[in-house]
């Protein structure tokens, strides 16, 4: 009865799909808030500020979808976490904008910076652990006259893709700071008219 409760615990605790990832939930949402404070900003920032702000914060959830998804591969990982490193910077510069344009009060800005550190710090914390998050099919190193050369494990067309290879269980936990504010906390500056 014990195992079968561990194994309960350790399949809740398995990351299935990108959907599971905290920190893709938290740039989502962070994402979705980030296009609500942007509607109030005035009409001539549509296709510089608010168009830039918009995409670069959605951004950041897709690419670590799409890095997700790479994972067989801890190179093209990292190197899509990178691309979403780079646009949670950016946004938090045009957030800056932002504020300096008056757009947004000082506490918005500073709750989204807040909470855009934390996702940085997050996506920095799986690159510089990346082996932890990827899937590896390959087993063993091979001797050969040139040096070490990998095998894979399986060859592809006998190749069963279990649960426990696929979905890591990772306790996501230990990328988290307690003083993290919820991307909902994010207040607009009074609501404009664009008349």
């Amino acid at each position: 009865m014990t195992n079968t409760k561990n194994e309960e615990l350790e399949m809740s605790e398995r990351i299935r799909t990108h959907r599971d990832l905290i920190v893709y939930q938290k740039s989502f949402a962070a994402g979705k808030r980030i296009f609500e404070l942007s509607r109030s900003f005035p009409r001539e920032e549509m296709y510089s500020l608010t168009d830039q702000v918009r995409r670069s914060s959605r951004s950041v959830s897709a690419n670590i979808a799409e890095a997700w998804r790479k994972r067989r591969y801890e190179n093209h990982f990292c190197s899509t976490m990178n691309v979403a490193e780079a646009e949670a910077a950016e946004t938090q510069v045009w957030i800056e904008y932002a504020s300096v344009h008056g757009y947004l009060d000082a506490e918005t800005t500073k709750q989204a910076i807040e909470f855009y550190d934390e996702i940085l710090r997050m996506i920095v914390a799986m690159i510089h652990d990346s082996s932890k998050w990827c899937v590896d099919f390959k087993q063993g190193v091979k001797e050969s006259g040139a040096g070490k050369v990998k095998e894979p494990r399986v060859k592809e067309s006998s190749t069963s893709y279990g649960l426990q290879n696929d979905c890591p269980a990772i306790d996501q936990q230990l990328l988290l700071t307690p003083t993290s504010p919820s991307p909902n906390s994010f207040t607009p500056t009074s609501e404009r008219s664009d008349a």
